[in-house]
């Protein structure tokens, strides 16, 4: 690869990177109160998990739209930018209107269009790394992208409580009505995501297509027409329709867990998609970006594939631990399940103290894995970040006091700063820049892909094999992070 781009200053990687901390701030607020505005307005406990649905499969179908359309953007304002500045107008717009919805079924749909903007945003951010930095600063800007993750996520989590504690704004609300606490949280968020991407769009120049096909010779000579694949659409439509209906069948002879239902329809889902390819290919009907993703997905650069089983393990794990941290504290260190108790309370509060404080180690962590890559290489400081987080997810269970869950935090942090930006900083060496965006919103797949699996199956191997203890979905969490481990010592890099 014939990469000759410049060396970029500090300041140019800063001011490229600094819009994440405004999309952060976008995802903290939606991730740390959307629930309590769906509760607020009457779901049940029941429901917000199928209501959650929306987060990951909007960026399932947007990022890759959005990562192919930005491909072959290019205008007064350049090639990623422009999806910059409208999806943080969309953005802006959700947050100010989501803790104002007035009924349950208007806040989920609000749901799906604030996820779908802050994608919009986001996803070229990725792209843009690989655009702008050579091959030795990628590890260095993707981390800080981690930094501005780990602080935005840090501040916006807080918000709520900075607002009452901080500035007297009411925690409370009548009935059906969302605290005012929220609203401004909300609010401040909004106009920090606009001027952060702002000054990204303002500060960053672009390299035009012509441009980076110099920088890249491969990418000068490659022709711009689809790489066809020899794979048989048809059959593997069949096979994943198959699979999803004998799954669907035993949800329903044995009356397993409603779970289950999401994967059977993922699984007829990608057949139904497939079958649509076959038909657009036997009518030689391929220059449409639909069967473009579709084509991409199959002909993966190799590095992509082996990078996916990182992805995947990785982020299951991160999703175990998301969504059972706060029952595995309340009733393995707290000894209470109840949540109207006193112990249980005190015992999520404590949890979201543990959230804040793995995300402020990751925005320090953010700032070393650059040095451990150098020291180490890239493939064997991302396995080391991995097992300081499975050693962290494992400790939880060994540790009965729970003030000392804050070091665990350390390792937790560390593997989250690099899950964000090691496995992109190798993935951008590996797939043509012409191509960096679509493949940066494929590479998503294995990311939503876990969360949706973890949430279909978690909970019914916990009531089956451990009794229903959410302690032992952290431990199968860090078993999963050192699958993620091995994984990535196994990739291949051009």
């Amino acid at each position: 690869m014939n990469n000759n781009k410049p060396n970029l200053s500090f300041w140019q990687i800063w001011n490229m990177c600094f819009g994440f901390l405004g999309i952060q701030f976008g995802f903290a607020l939606q991730n740390g109160n959307v629930s309590r505005i769906f509760q607020t307005l009457g779901a049940n406990v029941d429901d917000i998990p199928i209501l959650w649905i929306a987060a990951p499969l909007t960026g399932l179908i947007v990022q890759p739209i959005i990562g192919f359309w930005s491909d072959k953007t290019w205008g007064k304002l350049g090639r990623r930018r422009p999806f910059f500045l409208y999806g943080a107008i969309l953005t802006t717009l959700s947050l100010f209107i989501m803790p104002n919805s007035p009924t349950l079924w208007i806040a989920a749909g609000m749901l799906w269009i604030m996820d779908a903007s802050i994608n919009v945003t986001m996803e070229p951010f990725r792209a843009l790394v690989g655009d702008n930095l050579n091959k030795k600063q990628r590890a260095t800007g993707y981390a800080m992208q981690s930094f501005f993750i780990g602080v935005g996520a840090v501040v916006a989590s807080a918000l709520p409580w900075m607002m009452t504690n901080w500035f007297d704004i009411a925690n409370t609300a009548a009935a059906g009505q969302i605290p005012d606490s929220v609203k401004y949280s909300f609010y401040f968020g909004a106009v920090i995501l606009f001027v952060a991407v702002g000054w990204t769009i303002v500060t960053t120049k672009e390299y035009s297509p012509k441009e980076l096909a110099e920088f890249n010779q491969q990418d000068a000579n490659a022709s711009e027409q689809v790489i066809e694949n020899k794979v048989n659409f048809n059959k593997g439509a069949l096979i994943f329709i198959g699979l999803g209906v004998a799954v669907l069948a035993l949800v329903v002879g044995l009356k397993l867990e409603k779970e289950l239902y999401l994967l059977s329809a993922g699984l007829i889902s990608f057949g139904v998609i497939q079958f649509i390819a076959a038909r657009l290919k036997a009518t030689g009907k391929t220059s449409g970006g639909f069967y473009q993703v579709i084509n991409d997905v199959f002909t993966m650069p190799e590095t992509m594939k082996q990078l996916a089983w990182v992805q995947f393990f990785s982020w299951f794990a991160l999703f175990a631990m998301w969504i059972y941290t706060t029952s595995a504290v309340t009733s393995f260190h707290y000894g209470s399940s109840d949540t109207s108790s006193v112990a249980y309370n005190n015992g999520a509060d404590w949890v979201g103290v543990l959230f804040a404080a793995y995300n402020g180690f990751a925005a320090l962590a953010a700032l070393c894995i650059p040095l451990i890559v150098k020291k180490i290489g890239i493939q064997w400081a991302h396995c080391f970040n991995l097992i300081l987080g499975a050693l962290g997810l494992a400790s939880f269970i060994v540790i009965p006091d729970p003030q000392l869950l804050i070091w665990p935090m350390i390792g937790i942090g560390f593997a989250w700063a690099s899950i964000l930006s090691l496995p992109y900083a190798m993935l951008s060496t590996s797939v043509p820049s012409h191509k960096m965006g679509v493949f940066m919103g494929i590479f998503n797949f294995f990311i939503v892909i876990p969360q949706l699996l973890a949430a279909s199956i978690l909970g019914l191997i916990l009531r089956h094999f451990f009794d229903n203890q959410p302690i032992y979905a952290l431990l199968l969490g860090a078993l999963s992070l050192v699958f993620a481990a091995i994984a990535v010592l196994r990739v291949k890099q051009s």
